[in-house]
């Protein structure tokens, strides 16, 4: 009788382990299993720099592999095609281009948000600073106003490529106070900071972390912030751009993680508690912080209306502004 009983078990042994291979381990991220983290920009960049604080602790953390690979190019586009295409552990990240602006600013997309990803975990938040050159006669965002207005069509902003933060962020500065200003698009940042430091263009907006070491060492002169209703931390004497005038001006060029659609809900949930822990870690929290973004947190849902919200701004945004729509 033990022996049938040995035998038994023997043979269903096999369906056991693979039951519980495709149960909870499966809705927990198959622990163990490398998680490949799309970057959809050039490394050394602001997202792969801020992606890497979080990916380091988050491997730590969870004692597996988290392997992040860049794919810049088309606006982030490209990266959000890539974490379509991998499997259930392939994440990315995806920021108020990817998953709101680039929605209404292109007339075709390689990738529906709603359908095509799954919102994970809302990581942090960043703020854009308006800066003047160094030598501006600009020294509070009534001066650039008020220049602008004597000078319709004249006044310059640039920004790394149409459909950025530091773009829509003009746009919106444009939308509100019924500004006429030209937008200069460039390949990358660091060209337009130096026509902006050499007087070639009248101002800029672009994100804390890239601002700050020039606004300290008097590069360039800082305006104010887009962060609505309280003031950076790394700049506690630059008001937010409400508090110099331009009311309900706000900003944000959030950051976050999301997956494709082979990822089950579970899978989603475990890894947002996973990346809650990365978020409270102090190294984590000290390293963001330093770099002017403010750890969030939080479950795929408050992610999911977060993009929602932001979509139909944008949307509206676009719109009113007649931006030709990139194809």
């Amino acid at each position: 009788m033990n022996r049938r009983l040995l035998n038994r078990f023997a043979l269903l042994m096999p369906l056991v382990l693979l039951a519980v291979q495709s149960g909870p381990s499966a809705a927990q991220g198959n622990a163990g299993q490398a998680i490949n983290f799309v970057v959809p920009s050039a490394a050394g960049g602001s997202p792969d720099v801020l992606s890497r604080i979080i990916t380091n602790q988050w491997s730590q953390n969870a004692h597996r592999p988290v392997i992040v690979e860049n794919k810049p190019g088309a606006a982030g586009n490209i990266g959000m095609v890539q974490v379509i295409k991998g499997n259930e552990l392939t994440v990315g990240y995806g920021n108020i281009n990817t998953l709101a602006v680039n929605r209404a600013l292109f007339s075709t997309l390689p990738y529906d948000v709603d359908k095509d990803l799954v919102p994970v975990s809302h990581l942090f938040n960043l703020y854009n600073v308006l800066i003047v050159p160094a030598a501006s006669s600009a020294h509070s965002v009534k001066d650039l106003l008020t220049e602008a207005r004597k000078n319709p069509g004249k006044l310059s902003y640039g920004a790394s490529g149409v459909g950025t933060t530091g773009h829509m962020s003009g746009e919106l500065l444009n939308h509100l106070e019924k500004l006429n200003t030209v937008f200069v698009p460039y390949q990358g940042g660091p060209a337009a900071l130096q026509d902006l430091m050499g007087g070639r263009l009248d101002y800029m907006f672009i994100n804390s972390s890239e601002s700050v070491p020039l606004i300290k060492s008097g590069k360039v002169r800082a305006l104010a912030v887009t962060q609505l209703g309280k003031r950076i931390e790394q700049l506690p004497d630059v008001p937010t751009m409400d508090e110099a005038g331009v009311k309900g001006y706000e900003i944000v060029s959030w950051g976050g993680v999301v997956g494709n659609r082979k990822m089950t809900p579970e899978q989603a949930k475990a890894l947002a508690a996973d990346l809650d822990k990365v978020l409270k870690t102090s190294n984590v929290r000290e390293s963001l912080n330093g770099l002017g973004a403010q750890p969030v947190g939080g479950t795929p849902e408050d992610f999911k209306q977060l993009i929602a919200r932001e979509t139909k701004k944008w949307t509206d945004i676009i719109q009113s502004s007649k931006i030709e729509k990139l194809n």
